[in-house]
């Protein structure tokens, strides 16, 4: 899948193919951080810095675009109305507490931990689902991103390093 991604984004700038690297919610900045040091060259600075960009960017607009196109959806297709409410009954479940005890600490480490399923584009629906307005979200999502994309960079740079 690495050597995909790469050849999608070679006849683009270093820059823009990190930013949208960051952007594409299965690769996210945990692949456009690493991609940009190692097969483009850039800094861990500049690694970090576009694709903190391109991943908060599109972290921003799944908070505006997921609930009007759920609900949109659900109320179209009685079989998605099924699989959506159970998916929201389990999130529910599962992070409701968590969400009530930690707030924004629980969406800030959300995002920040560098794990598959976790990131800008889930924190992005969660916050939409726990109704977490724009205006918070955002920031939230962006300061998830940056300690992310750091630790991402810093563990690039020690790999790099050894090899």
């Amino acid at each position: 899948m690495y050597n995909i991604i790469i050849s999608w984004f070679q006849n683009f700038p270093a820059e823009l193919a990190t930013f949208l690297i960051a952007a594409i919610p299965v690769t996210e900045l945990r692949a456009s951080v690493p991609i940009a040091i190692i097969e483009y060259g850039l800094s861990p600075f500049w690694a970090w810095f576009w694709s903190v960009l391109g991943n908060t960017i599109m972290g921003a607009l799944v908070v505006v675009i997921v609930e009007p196109i759920s609900r949109c959806l659900v109320k179209r297709i009685k079989f998605l109305n099924n699989l959506w409410e159970r998916y929201m009954d389990r999130i529910h479940q599962n992070n409701e507490k968590k969400f009530e005890k930690w707030g924004a600490l629980a969406l800030i480490t959300f995002v920040a931990i560098p794990l598959p399923v976790t990131g800008a584009f889930t924190g992005a629906v969660a916050a939409s689902i726990f109704q977490v307005p724009f205006r918070k979200a955002v920031p939230l999502l962006f300061l998830g991103c940056a300690i992310a994309g750091a630790i991402v960079a810093g563990i690039t740079q020690l790999v790099a390093c050894s090899l």
